[in-house]
């Protein structure tokens, strides 16, 4: 069963940059309303996709280097990367839908 995997600097490059799947990267925050409507949907697409995918959380409070790493200026901010790379940037609470679209083209 598969799970959102929480992402800071340290674990950054085995859990993404390196990973052999594609990664839904959620940059997220606490106290971001919007954000806190998409962690369930996040979640969700963690445990539907697993083997296929991973999804990563990022606490732009916890982890400010790599918000800026990959200017995240608003949140919640979901990043798609493939083989370490960023293929695909979505700002703003998307729908459920939307975001199982975009993840399952790469996958």
């Amino acid at each position: 069963m598969g799970s959102a995997i929480k992402v800071t600097a340290a674990n950054f490059e085995a859990e993404v940059a390196t990973s052999s799947v594609p990664v839904l990267v959620d940059f997220w925050a606490e106290w971001c309303g919007p954000c806190r409507m998409v962690l369930p949907i996040v979640e969700e697409i963690a445990v539907e996709l697993a083997g296929k995918a991973k999804v990563a959380k990022i606490n732009v409070d916890e982890a400010p280097d790599l918000a800026a790493q990959f200017d995240v200026a608003s949140i919640p901010t979901l990043l798609i990367f493939k083989n370490g790379k960023e293929i695909d940037r979505m700002v703003g609470a998307l729908p459920k839908v939307r975001l199982m679209e975009k993840l399952k083209a790469h996958i």
